[in-house]
């Protein structure tokens, strides 16, 4: 059975997408900590990040901080924070979370509920600083 990931890769489920290249996706994750919470993935479904071939492995940090760079970019914030955590979901994953104090990183705090416009107004936002 497929992941929810592998679903959003194949185009199955509908994503914010904000950045894509062949081997990477990066999306907003719709349960935000803060507004412009953006999973980076690769799209090879791998369970555990420290499953993943060296070159993919290491291409993912480095998409991740591109996306990171934009969403700090676009998004008010002190810092980004990037978490890997790998429980919710069985495929290979880096939260990039704009953060102003250490609690905003609490993955036990209430996630946002945000409309579909903001969603799609903060996936805009971060797709513009990536141009």
């Amino acid at each position: 059975m497929s992941t929810v990931f592998e679903q959003i890769v194949r185009g199955e489920l509908p994503a914010y997408k904000v950045a894509e290249t062949d081997d990477y996706l990066a999306f907003l994750d719709i349960r935000p900590l803060t507004r412009g919470h953006t999973l980076a993935i690769p799209k090879k479904p791998i369970d555990y990040i420290l499953d993943l071939e060296e070159e993919l492995y290491v291409g993912l940090w480095l998409f991740a901080r591109e996306v990171a760079r934009a969403v700090q970019a676009a998004v008010p914030c002190e810092r980004i924070a990037f978490a890997v955590v790998g429980l919710e979901v069985p495929h290979a994953h880096i939260h990039i979370v704009p953060i102003r104090t250490m609690a905003d990183l609490n993955f036990q705090n209430p996630r946002l509920e945000l409309s579909q416009e903001e969603f799609r107004s903060i996936a805009e936002a971060i797709q513009a600083k990536l141009r």
